[in-house]
């Protein structure tokens, strides 16, 4: 790959959102060393407001791949942030959440929304272990919320 990470992302039609504040008492990242803990990302758009719903129950695998897709880029945003480049983030883990009715079992396929993105712009520094899970409920109603641990490179 000769292109960097921020042109891949835009041949993709992306752009990284604005980290935002906290709502709560945390912060977006906490770096320890060379690795550094990313919160949870739910899917924020740009005007403030959240994509919403329970997947199952009016929110099809479509549209919750959409919203992870969307937590990813906030993802990329804030490693960004804690790496000062996009060219020094290796993602090592992803956990995502998937607010979903309890006999939905397509998680895995909706947290590959993510998964697909981060690989599609950061290559093999893209790759990483992966949980996905079901919940009964996520904050605010969102269909997904992401973490992750990268590693923040020399």
């Amino acid at each position: 790959m000769t292109e960097t990470a921020e042109q891949r992302l835009e041949a993709l039609g992306h752009s990284l959102p604005k980290v935002g504040k906290p709502l709560f008492s945390y912060v977006p990242f906490r770096r320890a060393g060379d690795v550094a803990y990313l919160s949870g990302q739910v899917p924020r758009l740009a005007d403030g407001s959240l994509i919403q719903g329970k997947v199952g129950a009016g929110m099809g695998v479509e549209e919750a791949c959409e919203a992870a897709e969307l937590c990813a880029l906030h993802l990329l945003a804030i490693a960004r942030e804690a790496a000062g480049s996009l060219e020094k983030v290796e993602f090592l883990k992803v956990f995502g959440m998937v607010n979903a009715t309890p006999e939905f079992g397509e998680q895995p396929r909706v947290i590959d929304a993510c998964s697909q993105l981060l690989a599609a712009v950061l290559g093999e520094r893209g790759q990483h272990a992966r949980s996905a899970v079901g919940m009964g409920s996520l904050p605010s109603n969102v269909p997904v919320e992401i973490e992750a641990v990268i590693r923040i490179l020399p």
